[in-house]
């Protein structure tokens, strides 16, 4: 009987519930697409941020001298990990040179460049990578000073030692990079008079902030006897962007839910003016006013899980989209999305149909003669 009851009352209110589940529709629609987005917000940001390079740097230990160099085999047990949390790494040996032909000093950097290209990706080069021993990466600003082109000449001087170089290509940076010069890291070595010495490493290390410093607590243990540290501006500049962006999430869930929670509030405030003779009737024949508030119970139930289920799969294609739009890569679906969508649904509904409670005010001899609701 219940269940008859119940179909009755949903065919004829149907127009009304319509216009409430579109609006619960709607409203779990964009509460699913972000949260199924806020999953995987620390991954896509990880990933976004290693474009731009290292957040990790292995260093000499504290007192390691002033000559502050370390053995290359740290690099090499880097260079051979497996771990699939460091996505690129490459070794740096620094000298300050001379430069003769400009009567200044500079920076040559001596590194892997084949690693130092895929880790620092964003580089923009003027003609080519460097290919074999005596070619030389020069970063634009130096250049200019030296003026330098592709294919130019130049030596460097450094502690009696001296060596000829070719420009390959001319680099682009943004930062300090566009005043030094990038050598292979034997040529760096021989000129710097340090057989298998290196400065640091540079390593990108993909993950949330707290995976990152798991792995840096890691290689500390792994390697020993090296400074392994996090590279602020891009750690905590993670940090902040995620937070700022679970903030915005939140706040957008909030108001979708706000919003939603007025929507059926209007349609239910209609729907309680309707249903007032038929609630009338119930009492009159007995009907007992738990059983009738179970049945609008089930109405919003059945409004909610319908409207969640129904906004999941239009928020799934729609999380995907930003989250191709925004990052590069599409966005999978995150399945525990659905139970916690149609609970903040079910919840909302529940607190638009309030005025369902005025159904509970009825007196039958009242309704039955036409004067309207109690007093």
């Amino acid at each position: 009987m219940f269940w008859r009851v119940l179909e009755r009352e949903l065919r004829a209110s149907r127009a009304r519930l319509a216009l409430a589940l579109l609006v619960v529709l709607s409203g779990s629609a964009v509460v699913s697409a972000m949260l199924n987005l806020q999953l995987d917000i620390d991954g896509k940001l990880a990933r976004m941020f290693r474009v731009f390079g290292a957040n990790v740097v292995v260093t000499p230990a504290a007192g390691a001298g002033s000559l502050a160099v370390m053995d290359e085999a740290v690099w090499n047990r880097i260079a051979a990990s497996r771990d699939p949390q460091i996505v690129g790494a490459a070794p740096y040996l620094y000298a300050v040179a001379r430069i003769p032909s400009g009567s200044m000093d500079a920076i040559v950097a001596g590194t892997d460049l084949a690693r130092a290209r895929s880790l620092d990706s964003w580089w923009k080069i003027n003609g080519n990578w460097p290919n074999a021993a005596g070619q030389a990466l020069v970063g634009s600003r130096l250049a200019r000073k030296l003026d330098l082109a592709p294919k130019s000449r130049f030596r460097v001087q450094y502690g009696g030692r001296s060596e000829d170089l070719v420009v390959a290509g001319l680099l682009t940076a943004g930062g300090h990079e566009d005043n030094q010069i990038f050598v292979n890291l034997r040529d760096a070595q021989q000129l710097a008079g340090l057989p298998r010495q290196i400065s640091l490493v540079q390593i990108s290390v993909a993950g949330s902030g707290h995976e990152i410093q798991t792995e840096i607590s890691r290689l500390a243990v792994v390697l020993g006897g090296v400074s392994v540290r996090p590279i602020p501006e891009f750690t905590t500049g993670e940090a902040q962007l995620a937070e700022k962006i679970r903030s915005l999430v939140g706040a957008t869930v909030g108001l979708i839910l706000a919003l939603t929670v007025l929507g059926v509030l209007a349609s239910m405030a209609a729907l309680a003016t309707e249903r007032r003779h038929d609630v009338g009737v119930m009492k009159a024949i007995g009907g007992p006013a738990p059983r009738i508030v179970r049945l609008f119970l089930a109405e919003v139930g059945l409004l909610a899980v319908g409207g969640a289920l129904g906004g999941c799969a239009l928020g799934f294609p729609i999380s995907s989209w930003i989250s191709q739009r925004a990052f590069g890569t599409s966005a999978g679906a995150e399945w525990q999305v659905v139970p916690l969508v149609a609970a903040l649904m079910f919840g909302a509904a529940l607190a638009g149909a309030l005025p369902l409670r005025l159904l509970g005010r009825v007196r039958p001899a009242i309704i039955l003669r036409g004067e309207g609701w109690s007093r």
